[in-house]
């Protein structure tokens, strides 16, 4: 069974940085993407970064050119540096993995969640 631990959320004004913290514990065969989703109050789910094992990226518009993901596999945790913050970004941040278990299944793992608010 695999955890996904995310650390970094919290309260800041418009235009200032955020960091946030995913960590994966458990057992696997590997990790294969790993990425960022968000849900605002009302809103659906969306993806906000992806990042592959190699080390490949893609962000949604609304984030491109200030946020940035990556990611340590020694650690097995991924980052998303978020720069010039909007109100607009306040959500909710989930950190999303796509893992083969150790019977070689491929499985979906989510964490927990980790609030970020951007006040105007």
């Amino acid at each position: 069974q695999v955890q996904l631990v995310e650390s970094g959320g919290g309260l800041v004004q418009a235009g200032r940085s955020l960091r946030l913290s995913c960590a994966a514990s458990g057992s696997w065969l590997s990790i294969n993407a790993m990425g960022w989703y968000r849900q605002a109050p009302g809103k659906q789910r969306e993806p906000v970064a992806a990042i592959t094992s190699g080390g490949s990226t893609n962000y949604a518009d609304s984030v491109k050119g200030r946020f940035s993901i990556s990611r340590d596999n020694a650690k097995n945790t991924v980052y998303l540096q978020m720069d010039s913050l909007k109100p607009e970004d306040t959500a909710v941040y989930y950190c999303n993995a796509d893992i083969i278990g150790l019977s070689g299944s491929r499985s979906d793992s989510w964490g927990q969640g980790t609030q970020v608010t951007v006040s105007a």
